[in-house]
């Protein structure tokens, strides 16, 4: 009979604070604290699911309680460090305020602080998802929190800060948690696989860190259970199949093609995901972010921490950046943000995508007011400024009645002497009628109309 499976998330969860990725603004203070014994009363991690915060909490405890510590780190030896871990230390209480919110559920807590600890330095209660507890239940820790006794630490961890009584919050030391890095997640899932001799290509490491966003916890549920589906060779169209997700490469093609105002590209793309089963409302949320990567490669650089991409990623960023005005992607960014709000109540999800990709393509290939506007200026401002030739037109040939023949035309004027008169008429022309001959069958879209 196999051995009973452990789930990866539970296997490969962080035990010391060298093994917790993507909180090191948290790990460097709890640390400082512990060395320089200005360790906190209470305190209170602020996040999302799957980044930590249970962890790091009892990672903490281990810390404080740890008989034979290494430097500021668990032994992970020790009683203490061997108990906490398994939640059966006696000196360590947590409680789940998810199902134990009332104030009869926190009175077992008010009455143990009065005892000192069995074997420990500290008697120290781990309070998940706290924004649960009733105000009755914060009212009678009120008291205990403000003033505990020197060998009692809290430690309360949740998922909405903004639900926790600004009483209580004063009382803690605060500290929010952060989604982690895409590349982050993708060179864990990498040192995972090595361990597990699964044989997994980037790219389908990629799609499940996509799929997490931003949870450890997440991603490496997704893995455990691709491997379940897969066995130990995972493809990248596994991991899409799986989870409903669009490939990298499809994904840049569609910005791609927004970009370019290629609408039949724009029309094709979504009929093949629509028809593939994929997540729409997923598709536009990656979009965004697309586009927000977008947006800080030009600000920022392709080096900048705030993007949150692997190398190959970034390569295609900085390409599609280079040949697009920062004005254009704000805009397009607008008509995604709107879109993304009105998917929640549309009935026709593959018909709003279409129609607000197809006003993003156009917005980022056709003429602006702004910019014929600042054409006119320039050529105020610099008479010698080259102007730009007139867009010829494909019209269609259409046979017609033979016409007499015209009249000798005046011989033609000096080319400077037209050129002087076509730059005074687009210069003075108030309705721009003269820039539009320039623009040919570039359209004019209004910033309003976007």
């Amino acid at each position: 009979m196999a051995g009973q499976h452990i789930p990866l998330s539970l296997k490969y969860r962080p035990m010391t604070f060298d093994d917790v990725i993507g909180q090191e603004h948290v790990v460097a203070t709890l640390r400082h604290a512990i060395a320089s014994g200005r360790v906190a009363n209470a305190y209170l991690f602020i996040g999302p699911r799957g980044i930590g915060k249970t962890t790091l909490s009892r990672i903490f405890a281990k810390a404080l309680n740890c008989v034979s510590p290494v430097g500021v780190e668990p032994c992970g030896k020790c009683a203490n460090c061997t108990e906490i871990a398994s939640s059966r230390s006696l000196d360590v209480t947590e409680l789940d305020a998810a199902s134990h919110n009332k104030v009869e559920d926190v009175r077992p807590i008010i009455e143990a602080v009065e005892f000192k600890p069995a074997s420990s330095r500290y008697k120290i209660f781990i309070i998940d998802e706290c924004h649960m507890l009733s105000n009755a239940a914060w009212n009678a820790l009120l008291k205990t929190l403000e003033e505990p006794p020197p060998y009692v630490r809290f430690i309360f961890a949740t998922t909405e800060g903004d639900k926790v009584l600004p009483t209580i919050v004063s009382r803690c030391q605060r500290f929010d948690l952060r989604r982690i890095q895409t590349n982050d997640i993708v060179a864990r899932l990498k040192a995972v696989c090595a361990k597990e001799g699964i044989e997994a290509d980037e790219n389908a490491l990629l799609a499940i860190a996509r799929g997490a966003d931003g949870g450890m916890r997440d991603a490496l549920s997704s893995l455990d259970q691709l491997i379940s589906f897969k066995g130990t060779v995972i493809k990248e169209e596994d991991a899409l199949g799986v989870f409903g997700l669009v490939s990298r490469s499809s994904l840049e093609t569609l910005a791609a093609s927004i970009l370019s105002g290629d609408t039949a590209g724009i029309l094709k793309a979504i009929d093949l995901f629509e028809s593939a089963g994929k997540n729409m409302r997923r598709l536009a949320a990656e979009l965004m972010l697309h586009f927000r990567n977008l947006i800080v490669v030009q600000a920022l650089g392709p080096e900048t921490k705030s993007l949150a991409a692997t190398p190959e990623q970034i390569k295609v960023l900085c390409v599609q950046a280079q040949g697009t005005a920062p004005g254009r992607l704000f805009r397009i960014c607008d008509q995604l943000a709107d879109m993304e709000d009105k998917l929640r109540h549309v009935l026709s999800v593959r018909t709003l995508m279409e129609m607000t990709l197809i006003r993003c393509s156009r917005i980022a290939s056709t003429a602006t007011i702004e910019e014929v506007l600042k054409l006119v200026k320039e050529m105020k401002d610099n008479p010698d400024v080259e102007l730009p030739e007139p867009k010829a037109f494909a019209a269609p040939a259409v046979q017609a009645a033979p016409e007499p023949e015209p009249a000798p035309a005046p011989a033609p004027a000096p080319m400077k002497t037209v050129e002087g008169e076509r730059r005074a008429e687009i210069v003075n022309d108030p309705n721009l009628s003269g820039i539009m001959s320039i623009l040919g069958d570039a359209e004019i879209v209004d910033i309003k109309e976007g």
